[in-house]
């Protein structure tokens, strides 16, 4: 059981660390080009086993059940974010539903059993971690509610897209950094979110103001 404990371990750290690697590739690559999609498409692919494997964590060996929540925002976010991409539409769907009641759900369970988790985690993350998922959740069943032809006027879904896969990605850093270099926590987790948030602004002004691919001048 300890061998499979640690390769499930290792097989977290290797897909983590490669899909931070894609992840940042998708971030710097012009936007809709080959290369942001295909790094994005792969982004997605790593992020999935990351997601399995932290299950596997929680469910199978016990492991400290914060990073159930930290599992369930970034993989959450990314399969919102690719959704969003891939309908451009907010007609609800019946998978999109589904997965968010299951992820809120995932939540509930996190938050009955909190008292009774021994929590390693600065509870600055835990609560800014809980807020984050149910901040994300909470607007996709609101934007239900935003009338179609306003949401596809305005492109809403490319400002989605653009928050989730940002989001998925520094929840991924941010995991990867507060466990690397642990005696700094919580330093070395809420600053590489407060860097994402930074991104997400800047990427949804510049493509507010120049689109996806024009440069200003």
């Amino acid at each position: 059981m300890e061998i499979l404990h640690k390769s499930n371990i290792l097989l977290h750290i290797i897909t983590g660390s490669i899909g931070l690697l894609l992840g940042l590739i998708a971030l710097i690559s012009i936007k809709g080009d080959k290369i942001h999609n295909t790094s994005g498409k792969y982004f997605l692919r790593f992020i999935s086993i990351v997601i399995l494997t932290g299950f596997i964590g929680v469910f199978v060996f016990k492991r400290n059940t914060f990073l159930l929540v930290i599992t369930v925002l970034s993989g959450y976010v990314a399969f919102s974010g690719y959704r969003t991409l891939l309908l451009k539409s907010n007609i609800p769907k019946r998978i999109d539903i589904i997965v968010a009641i299951i992820s809120l759900l995932t939540l509930a369970y996190f938050l009955y059993y909190f008292k009774s988790i021994g929590m390693i985690w600065s509870p600055i993350i835990i609560y800014s971690t809980v807020g984050a998922l149910l901040f994300i959740i909470s607007y996709d069943f609101m934007r239900y509610l935003i009338p179609r032809k306003k949401y596809l006027k305005h492109r809403v879904w490319i400002y989605e897209h653009i928050y989730k896969m940002t989001s998925a990605f520094s929840a991924l850093l941010a995991a990867f950094i507060g466990t690397v270099f642990e005696k700094y926590q919580p330093h070395s987790q809420y600053i590489p979110s407060a860097l994402g948030m930074l991104i997400i602004f800047g990427f949804i002004v510049y493509v507010y103001k120049y689109g996806l691919r024009k440069l200003p001048k």
